[in-house]
């Protein structure tokens, strides 16, 4: 077996695992963060969406997907996963 394949995949799978890494932190400082927006919002009885500001993000979003190549189908997914958990994350703090 060629041994430079070997060292090229076990390269790239360190890569992803490196990167796995960064995308479980961003995800969990992502989360602090809007748990934060989600207890000014239930202390202040504001609505656990805000459709404009979700508008303007996916927008941003898809942008920057397409400057980099990545199928917008599945980033649009992707944002829409994570906004679902916020919401239903701050409509669990104001019960």
């Amino acid at each position: 077996m060629n041994k430079n394949y070997k060292e090229k995949l076990q390269d790239c799978r360190e890569s992803i695992d490196r990167l796995d890494t960064i995308l479980t932190y961003t995800l969990g400082e992502r989360f602090q963060k809007t748990k934060e927006i989600g207890k000014i919002k239930a202390k202040n009885n504001l609505p656990s969406t805000d459709k404009n500001r979700e508008l303007k993000q996916l927008k941003r979003i898809l942008k920057i997907a397409k400057e980099i190549d990545l199928d917008t189908v599945f980033a649009e997914k992707i944002f829409n996963l994570i906004v679902n958990e916020v919401k239903n994350n701050h409509n669990k703090m104001k019960k």
